[in-house]
C-alpha cells in the first residue's frame, strides 16, 4: 500500500496521458466514423467505394502495427516525423474509426424507410432529412456500440508505450523494472484502467439515456443515478425525433 501511495503521482501522470490518448483517438474515430459511415449510405457508387476502401483497409490492419508504421516507417518514407503521442492517436483513431463507420452505416440503414420517404414528400433537403429525422434515430442506436468501441480504444492505448509514449502502462513497466515490485506496480495500473473505463461507461450511459428520452423511449423525469446505470431496454420501437 505504501508503494502505491508514494508513487501515486507517477501513476496519475501516466493515467492522464492515457486519458489524453483515449480522448484524442475517440474524437478522431468519431469524426471518421460519421464521415465514412454516411458516405457508405450514399446512393452513388463513388462515395460508397471510398467508404468501403477506408473501412476494409484500416479495419484489416492491427492497431499496433499501424502505430509502429506511423512512428517508425512514415518518417523513413516521407521524411516527416510525427510526435509519438500524436502517432498513437492517429493510429488508434484510424483503426477504431473504421469499425465505427460500419456502426454508423448500419444504424442509418436501420431507420424505417417510411420515415425517410415522408421527409422526401415534405420536400426536406438532404441536410434537413439527416439532421431532423435520420441522425437522431440512428444516433440512439449507435451509442451502445460506440461505448464498446471507446472502451476498446482506451484499452488499446496500453501498447502506446512501445513507441515511447509515457502512458499508464509505461509507468507500471518502469516502476516494475526500478523496484522489482511486479504485482503492486501492475495492480496499480489495473485499478486505474478500471476506473477510467467506469467513467467512460457512465458517460456513455448518460448519452444513451438522453438520446432515448429525446425519442420518447423513456420517461423524462425521476431517473436517478441507479436508473442511469441500468442498460437501456433492447428492442424498443423507433420513434421520430422531437
Amino acid at each position: 500500500m505504501n508503494f502505491l501511495i508514494e508513487r501515486l503521482p507517477r501513476f496519475l501522470d501516466g493515467a492522464w496521458v492515457t486519458v489524453q490518448l483515449t480522448i484524442g483517438g475517440a474524437v478522431l474515430a468519431f469524426v471518421l466514423a460519421m464521415i465514412f459511415g454516411i458516405l457508405g449510405t450514399s446512393e452513388h457508387r463513388l462515395p460508397r467505394a471510398i467508404s468501403t476502401i477506408y473501412v476494409e483497409v484500416f479495419r484489416g490492419i492491427a492497431a499496433l502495427v499501424l502505430m509502429f508504421w506511423m512512428a517508425y516507417a512514415l518518417p523513413i518514407a516521407t521524411g516527416f516525423q510525427l510526435e509519438d503521442r500524436f502517432a498513437a492517436i492517429l493510429a488508434l483513431g484510424l483503426n477504431v474509426g473504421a469499425y465505427g463507420a460500419e456502426v454508423v452505416r448500419s444504424s442509418i440503414n436501420a431507420v424505417p424507410k417510411a420515415q425517410v420517404e415522408a421527409t422526401v414528400a415534405l420536400n426536406f433537403s438532404w441536410f434537413q432529412r439527416m439532421r431532423l429525422v435520420v441522425i437522431p434515430q440512428a444516433w440512439a442506436q449507435m451509442l451502445p456500440t460506440f461505448g464498446n468501441l471507446i472502451i476498446e480504444l482506451m484499452k488499446a492505448t496500453a501498447v502506446a508505450y512501445l513507441i515511447g509514449v509515457a502512458d499508464l502502462a509505461a509507468v507500471a513497466q518502469q516502476l516494475r523494472e526500478a523496484t522489482g515490485e511486479t504485482v503492486v506496480a501492475y495492480s496499480g495500473a489495473l485499478i486505474l484502467y478500471y476506473l477510467i473505463a467506469q467513467v467512460l461507461i457512465f458517460g456513455m450511459r448518460l448519452l444513451e439515456r438522453r438520446a432515448n428520452r429525446k425519442l420518447g423511449r423513456s420517461p423524462s423525469g425521476g431517473q436517478g443515478l441507479l436508473s442511469m446505470l441500468r442498460p437501456p431496454t433492447i428492442g424498443t420501437k423507433v420513434g421520430v425525433a422531437k
